[in-house]
């Protein structure tokens, strides 16, 4: 096959499967979080409630996409479009096995970070043109928490970084041959999936959409497809911090013989999206004032430890 047809493959393929992967979830979230409450879930439509997730698409492809007369139109359409694209673009760094990614780059990490440092701004584009206070105030609430946690998420890196010499993320997930680095990297791996989870708004970290307090947040006065990209996106983000915790902590696609590398990779990262889950079903949810604490005294000096106890070991 012509290099260019498998290369375009590749990427449509991981791109497909992605999107896919992120509104199964939604049936999946659901589906646990009953199980796991003692409650039915989704159980009517089709099989298991499997066939939820086309109900859901028929329903809002149904709504009308709907504009608010006060908005700022083109930014209020260009936000949830942004929101989506830079959570799918930071798919295009992520090795899911040998020969297995859409671009392999040396910079993938840094890459990575400045993907999801973008996606503060469609959030605060959405919040802006949608002139509503409830709206505005959940920008802000995000644009805060996302700017926090991205400090943290960064030096959580560092430490990964110093020990496989390298940004290149084929070349980290090929370092941990020897062993992986959540052995140690455990204080990484615990920053990192924090601040993970409060940068895809995920409970108990949705602040920025709390229902009781801000009706849904920056994303209040949008309907239909536009809303949908919100919230697809919102689910990408929760399988692109997995596989990036999977790449970074738990050795990629390594794994024995008897497996296939993606299969590795898939398991690693669907175990970690579960632990997600379940973190949502039995935490409960922080005051703001507390969750912004929790980052700047507790997890920003944990950060800085864990830079010091590495550099530390490497030198001696």
């Amino acid at each position: 096959m012509d290099p260019l047809v498998n290369s375009l493959l590749n990427v449509v393929l991981i791109l497909l499967s992605v999107v896919f992967g992120a509104a199964l979830l939604t049936w999946l979230e659901r589906r646990l979080l009953g199980i796991w409450q003692d409650r039915y879930g989704p159980n009517r439509v089709g099989p298991f409630g499997t066939l939820q997730i086309v109900a859901d698409m028929i329903k809002l492809l149904m709504k009308q996409d709907w504009v608010p007369p006060f908005a700022d139109r083109l930014i209020f359409i260009v936000a949830p479009a942004f929101a989506m694209f830079v959570v799918v673009a930071a798919f295009a760094v992520i090795p899911m096995a040998p020969g297995v990614g859409v671009v392999d780059l040396n910079i993938g990490l840094l890459f990575f970070l400045a993907m999801t440092s973008l996606g503060v701004y469609a959030v605060m584009f959405g919040a802006y043109a949608s002139d509503n206070k409830y709206a505005m105030l959940g920008g802000l609430r995000a644009a805060a928490q996302m700017v926090s946690y991205e400090v943290f998420m960064g030096l959580s890196l560092m430490g990964v970084v110093m020990l496989a010499g390298t940004f290149n993320l084929r070349e980290l997930v090929l370092a941990q041959v020897d062993g992986w680095f959540i052995g140690p990297q455990i204080i990484g791996f615990f920053i990192f999936f924090m601040a993970g989870i409060a940068e895809s708004h995920r409970t108990p970290f949705d602040l920025p959409e709390a229902e009781h307090e801000l009706t849904a947040g920056f994303h209040t006065e949008y309907s239909g497809m536009k809303f949908a990209m919100f919230f697809i996106g919102e689910y990408v983000s929760v399988l692109m911090s997995a596989a990036m915790i999977t790449v970074l902590f738990f050795g990629g696609w390594l794994g024995p013989d008897w497996l296939p590398p993606i299969a590795w990779f898939l398991l690693k990262t669907i175990t970690l999206v579960l632990l997600m889950i379940l973190i949502r079903g039995s935490l409960p949810r922080p005051r703001y004032d507390q969750l912004m604490a929790f980052g700047w005294k507790f997890m920003l000096p944990l950060s800085l430890l864990n830079l010091i106890i590495t550099g530390a070991l490497i030198l001696i």
